[in-house]
């Protein structure tokens, strides 16, 4: 399938939700798309591809809709799958990192052994918004010593600068959206 034909396919599984969570707010909801099984082996194959590209050795998936993306990924391209959540979700030691959310600020957390020198990681989430969380997730990434191989997202909404916020952290490491809104 081409890039075109799997973005379309995928844009016609992917539901507004008008006024959700709050008025105003038109939410994008892939439920459809994951339910639809041609949908999304799409998209997990398009994500893999990317992977190899990239040269991953290891795939971060951020809370809660990335872990969904990334862990099937993680498994066509045959890497580890990571997954970085809220804090105080994981057991055991762990590296946390703040960041700025519109409204105040929130954490996130991976464990500390999970990533390590030599790995390069991809990190895959569903949607680039603001760019806060995934900002935060490569700075968890090379405070362990990893590398990042670049970010990988199913939707990026533009209009709400997530690639401007995010672009000097990548540090010349790709930043790809399969649907750009």
């Amino acid at each position: 399938m081409t890039a075109t034909a799997t973005r379309e396919l995928l844009l016609s599984r992917i539901r507004d939700v008008p006024d959700h969570p709050k008025p105003g707010v038109v939410f994008k909801d892939i439920t459809p798309l994951l339910a639809d099984p041609e949908a999304f082996a799409a998209l997990t194959g398009a994500l893999a591809e990317l992977c190899t590209r990239f040269g991953a050795t290891k795939i971060v998936g951020l809370e809660a809709r990335g872990f969904i993306l990334a862990a099937p990924v993680a498994v066509s391209a045959g890497v580890g799958f990571i997954p970085v959540r809220k804090a105080g979700k994981l057991p055991g030691a762990t590296l946390r990192q703040a960041y700025e959310l519109e409204y105040g600020t929130a954490e996130i957390e991976v464990h500390a052994e999970d990533l390590a020198p030599g790995d390069r990681v991809l990190v895959i989430d569903d949607v680039l918004a603001t760019g806060g969380t995934a900002e935060a997730s490569l700075d968890l990434i090379r405070r362990a010593g990893a590398e990042v191989a670049g970010v990988v997202v199913l939707m990026e909404l533009g209009f709400l600068g997530g690639r401007a916020r995010l672009e000097p952290a990548l540090r010349g490491a790709p930043l790809e959206a399969i649907i750009q809104l």
